[in-house]
């Protein structure tokens, strides 16, 4: 027999905290927070303690501490879900019904899309903050180098704010360059993107700052192999490159949407899996009781925090007015954001919508120039409004 909710919320990173305090505030009684993983990490933070700029820990909590008070949190993994019968059966073998089924588990490597990464990663020589249990060894390997060639890669969507991998990249060519060693570090960067991230104005911003900087850039390309014995990549694209030895990969694997997801009939076709909801509404486009939001949903967008504080709002508007008997009127426009922090005192915004407009945020100001202002923002202001506004439903 299952234990029934109102609202069963899978996944307890931002979208899903945040989802369900904003639900609980706007009166939903019933709410349960599915997550397996103990700690809870302020994601954002991942790049700058790769780059030694930051201390993980200090940005980990309890998945408990940040679960929101009158929410359920179930300390468990989903393994199968039947949205006809509308339960959530968890590897315990609790099964728990649900009237509104909210689905945000974020993103999993999917290690097998590039052979020979997961031997890299094992071998120590190729390193991501992307996946988070590596964060400090990617700080201990990027810290270490002092000559030769240094890969990074931006990973292709869907991706969890892969443009950030630039803030890690910029960060740590920072680093070496107040060491002494940078003039003997040979930096590539591999993007599947035309240009840099493959939008305007960031692209033209960030060009020169690349030039200037000697790092080479490989657009339109991706890591295609990797041969962990010999330390080699081979790069994929139009300026192919490899196989090629290298001090140090800075290689995120490409990710995929739990599995559970697709085995519930609940994927959109043609996606590795991720969530088929309607990207206006956030709600799923066959399932009118089950939602979606976050890295593992078709929002066509690019993931980001930022992404997720509107994504969170729309959601939380649509499934009160659903569980009411009306309907969704509140739309997703698709804003993103990108900070790409481009030395260790100045950092860039990339704000944009699902089309690629940009869409700043703050009126009059060109938040694509590398600002002070807005570093300091990023590094120390925004983990703070995380931890007391967004994580507490009031963002």
């Amino acid at each position: 027999m299952s234990e029934e909710y109102g609202v069963v919320v899978v996944g307890a990173g931002n979208a899903g905290v945040s989802l369900a305090a904003r639900l609980r505030r706007d009166g939903h009684a019933s709410i349960a927070l599915v997550e397996p993983r103990a700690t809870h990490r302020y994601r954002p933070m991942l790049n700058y303690a790769a780059a030694a700029g930051a201390r993980m820990r200090r940005y980990e909590r309890p998945t408990s501490r940040v679960t929101p008070g009158g929410v359920d949190l179930v300390a468990d993994h989903v393994v199968a879900i039947d949205p006809v019968a509308r339960t959530v059966r968890l590897g315990s073998g609790r099964e728990l019904g649900y009237a509104t089924l909210v689905l945000c588990p974020g993103l999993t490597p999917a290690w097998e899309a590039t052979p020979g990464l997961r031997e890299g990663f094992d071998a120590g020589w190729a390193v991501s903050a992307h996946v988070p249990e590596n964060v400090d060894r990617a700080a201990r390997a990027l810290a270490d180098v002092t000559s030769g060639r240094v890969v990074f890669s931006v990973p292709p969507e869907p991706a969890s704010c892969s443009g950030t991998v630039l803030k890690a990249m910029f960060l740590a060519c920072d680093a070496w360059r107040r060491s002494g060693v940078r003039a003997a570090i040979d930096v590539h960067l591999v993007t599947p993107y035309a240009g840099v991230l493959g939008l305007e104005p960031i692209d033209s911003r960030l060009r020169p700052l690349l030039a200037a900087d000697r790092i080479t850039v490989h657009d339109r390309s991706g890591i295609a192999s990797v041969d962990a014995p010999t330390r080699a990549v081979r790069v994929d694209g139009p300026r192919s490159l490899g196989p090629t030895d290298v001090a140090l990969a800075y290689v995120t694997p490409r990710s995929r949407a739990p599995e559970f997801v697709a085995d519930a009939g609940l994927a959109a076709e043609g996606t590795p899996g991720l969530v088929d909801v309607d990207p206006l509404t956030l709600r799923h486009m066959r399932h009118r009781d089950v939602w979606g939001l976050g890295d593992a949903a078709t929002v066509r967008t690019r993931p980001s925090g930022g992404a997720l504080r509107r994504q969170v709002a729309v959601a939380a508007a649509n499934i009160t007015a659903a569980v009411a008997g009306g309907e969704p009127t509140s739309r997703y426009d698709g804003y993103t954001v990108i900070p790409i922090a481009v030395d260790s005192r100045r950092l860039v915004l990339a704000e944009h919508t699902r089309d690629g407009r940009t869409a700043g945020s703050v009126p009059f100001v060109d938040l694509t120039r590398p600002r002070r202002a807005t570093y300091l923002f990023d590094r120390f202001v925004e983990p703070v409004v995380y931890d007391r506004l967004l994580l507490r439903g009031r963002v």
